[in-house]
């Protein structure tokens, strides 16, 4: 998917929410459990309950490959279930270097079909690369992400600055705002202003709204710029919505709560 179809597919909608597809056996209703593949027919009621309101799925492949075989199975069924007009984003945080970056690339974006990778960028130019050189395929590298042990690294002062920011600027250089995004956790809202400046075109991928306490208003006043560019991740707050017969119904209601909320942020 380009850049022009994810802005118009947002306006069109009204949402530039995207729904984490982090399935965990565990947590899934007992009346799935008989079912042979138990992962995809959740995901199935989740895709066909909240299809035509987000704008993107965010599968974290982590949920998918301690199942073995059968996990990269239920992960395959529930790419190819998802609508082609609709935005794929393959959760893997990969991050090597030559042919083993390139064929990490060819894992998501040819064999599975996805649209994007989150990508780490520790190691270099050399490691984000190889995702860049897809037509109309996305690298979604992560910058400041939501979770505590972000002070640890990125959130270090470095010549005036931060790491999380040397880090930014740095690899936007290695690609253009039509082939690379940036994971912007939505629990450092108080920063986004100023990542949206250093960054003015990208589009960014919030997670953390939601059961992880972002503020989806925070986050949409201070991140978003002339084409949106946000793109919103809520992963448990919608998919376990409920755990009985009726939790699509109850994923759908909380995906046209934030949709409703969303399309009072977009400008007219």
């Amino acid at each position: 998917m380009n850049r022009q179809e994810l802005v118009q597919l947002i306006r069109e909608r009204k949402s530039y929410l995207c729904i984490g597809l982090d399935t965990d056996i565990h947590k899934i209703p007992k009346h799935l459990l008989s079912h042979p593949d138990p992962i995809f027919a959740f995901n199935k009621a989740i895709i066909d309950a909240t299809k035509d309101i987000c704008v993107a799925y965010k599968i974290n492949t982590a949920f998918y490959e301690c199942l073995g075989i059968r996990g990269w199975e239920s992960l395959q069924r529930t790419v190819e279930y998802i609508p082609k007009e609709i935005f794929t984003i393959a959760d893997a945080k990969r991050g090597d270097i030559g042919n083993t970056s390139t064929y990490y690339a060819k894992t998501f974006y040819e064999t599975y079909g996805f649209d994007s990778v989150t990508v780490a960028p520790y190691m270099g130019r050399d490691s984000v690369e190889p995702f860049l050189g897809f037509s109309e395929k996305w690298a979604i590298v992560l910058g400041l992400t939501s979770n505590e042990g972000s002070r640890d690294v990125q959130q270090l002062q470095l010549d005036g600055g931060f790491v999380y920011e040397k880090v930014m600027k740095t690899t936007a250089s290695w690609g253009t705002p039509d082939n690379m995004m940036f994971v912007v956790g939505a629990t450092k809202a108080d920063v986004v202003a100023d990542i949206r400046r250093l960054l003015p075109d990208h589009f960014f991928l919030v997670p953390g709204v939601g059961a992880q306490g972002g503020s989806l208003k925070e986050i949409s006043e201070k991140g978003m710029n002339k084409e949106i560019g946000l793109l919103v991740n809520a992963s448990r707050a919608v998919i376990y919505a409920g755990n009985d017969e009726k939790f699509a119904e109850d994923a759908r209601a909380v995906a046209l709560q934030y949709q409703a909320e969303m399309a009072g942020y977009i400008p007219a």
